[in-house]
């Protein structure tokens, strides 16, 4: 597969890098932040609303164990498994985006996004966009020409796309909405496909995003509010504005783990959507940049296991491991946009790190897919220096 997009010689860096301890150093170091933190933000809200401090750590450390668990598995499930059940995966994203329209999905806060199993709801948008990806990606190997060359081959992954996002919407779930449609057509655009064909749909995306802002009083309210949220600081502005305060308090070094103000039910949604503001004011600028380098680290290896992926005839896996990179990447970005008063409002959890099952169990799994493609990509380097008789004999296949 190739990207269309020519890599300097001159950056060698790139081949220097060990990009699986990599991604899992700076998935674990997120992980175990994620546990501290919610600690921090979370237990007076516990207290006041279920009558136990450690409901929400204790339901993070589980999920955290889960995820570790789902991290295992994918590690261990070949990458052509994969590609070959790109039609099921297919079924199983747009399903469970019906069914949480059904009497089946829960409501909160307005929005219908999650299927209710016992102890915990499932965030059906997580599960749908890890497999939406998976499905698109093994379209993008099988009709490479015809998506290359043709506007049917290139539409095609469109239309699938329009529905799962007209799902999506109807929850509603725009944030959700517009990490999948971006991350998706990043992904096709680094299998090749012509920066030209991509400027009719940019145009429609845009005039599309611009009709659900403006026929949706709440989401024009918070366009409004994050142009100037201390217009009106103590309406539509409050959350953002509360969370400007955790950043202004933080300063350099933060005044503490546990010591935030913020947290004590002046910032709504502090163990989750705005956890980096927390985080922001416990630990300061340098407790923010933290974050921030190790999401640099983790969509940094992703890349470059994408990119080996790709130069070792991997198409599928590289493929797969540019959207899931891109997923995580993005959603993470917005996130800590959204804190900072750089995008409007959005309710996206910040990867590995914020309060919620479905999001770390998701992560964790594309973390093991990740993880799976490279160990198969050095399989296959290790068992090419074999037969050329340049490297040891020995060492497992993960096929």
């Amino acid at each position: 597969m190739s990207t269309g997009i020519a890599m300097p010689n001159h950056n060698r860096w790139l081949g220097e890098i060990q990009p699986l301890p990599t991604l899992i150093i700076s998935a674990v170091a997120l992980l175990v932040m994620g546990v501290i933190m919610i600690s921090s933000a979370s237990m007076d809200m516990a207290s006041e609303t279920v009558g136990n401090s450690y409901h929400y750590v204790i339901r993070q450390l589980l999920f955290a164990g889960l995820g570790c668990v789902t991290a295992l598995v994918t590690v261990n499930v070949p990458v052509g498994w994969w590609e070959r059940s790109g039609w099921l995966l297919l079924g199983i994203g747009l399903l469970v985006l019906v069914l949480v329209l059904t009497p089946l999905g829960r409501t909160v806060n307005g929005s219908t996004r999650w299927i209710p199993f016992g102890l915990f709801n499932v965030q059906v948008s997580e599960v749908a966009k890890l497999c939406l990806i998976a499905y698109l990606a093994s379209y993008v190997v099988r009709r490479r020409d015809e998506l290359l060359n043709t506007w049917p081959g290139f539409l095609k992954p469109l239309v699938v796309l329009g529905i799962a996002s007209v799902l999506l919407v109807i929850q509603p779930d725009f944030g959700a909405t517009v990490v999948l449609v971006t991350a998706s057509a990043g992904m096709i655009f680094l299998s090749g496909v012509r920066l030209t064909r991509f400027v009719p749909l940019i145009v429609v995306l845009v005039v599309l995003g611009g009709l659900l802002v403006v026929t949706q009083p709440y989401r024009l309210k918070r366009v409004v509010s994050y142009l100037d949220p201390w217009k009106d600081q103590f309406d539509s502005g409050y959350q953002l504005t509360q969370s400007l305060i955790a950043f202004g308090r933080g300063e350099w070094g933060g005044v503490g783990l546990g010591n935030s103000i913020q947290k004590l039910f002046y910032l709504p949604e502090a163990h989750t959507d705005f956890i980096f503001a927390i985080i922001a004011e416990e630990f300061g600028l340098l407790g923010s940049l933290t974050v921030l380098g190790l999401f640099t680290l983790l969509v940094v290896s992703g890349f470059v296991i994408a990119r080996r992926a790709e130069k070792a005839n991997m198409p599928f896996g590289a493929c797969f491991a540019y959207g899931i990179t891109l997923l995580i990447g993005l959603q993470a970005t917005i996130n800590i946009a959204v804190s900072t008063g750089l995008l409007p409002t959005k309710g996206l959890t910040l990867p590995l790190v914020s309060y919620g099952g479905s999001s770390l169990m998701i992560m964790c799994a594309s973390i093991g897919i990740l993880a799976r493609v490279e160990m198969e990509r050095l399989d296959q380097e290790r068992l090419a220096r074999e037969k050329s008789g340049t490297g040891p004999r020995g060492g497992a296949s993960y096929d």
